[in-house]
């Protein structure tokens, strides 16, 4: 036996990159559901985002933010409503 294998019947802790529709998740937010922008303080639950250009720019841009706890409330909570396709607001310079 593999010193990396668990015993037979064991469950496997690998952990697989969760997919985004047909896009997978961005490594840094690969645990995260909901992506905040910070210039625009939009979030984007990536279980139900389905353009996957709006996330990559984000992340490219280096402006991403996940919270946590990891739920709508509390992106809510920091000023954040949740995006919509088609749906746009200002872009600021990020804050922080």
């Amino acid at each position: 036996m593999n010193e990396n294998e668990g015993a037979p019947g064991a469950p496997s802790f690998r952990v697989q990159r969760p997919n985004v529709g047909d896009m997978q998740r961005p490594s840094r937010f690969e645990h995260a559901r909901y992506l905040g922008d910070k210039r625009t303080q939009l979030v984007y639950d990536l279980d139900e985002w389905t353009d996957p250009a709006v996330i990559d720019e984000i992340v490219d841009a280096g402006v991403g933010i996940q919270f946590g706890p990891d739920t709508l409330p509390e992106a809510r909570n920091r000023g954040y409503s949740l995006a919509r396709p088609g749906r746009r607001r200002i872009r600021r310079k990020p804050r922080a």
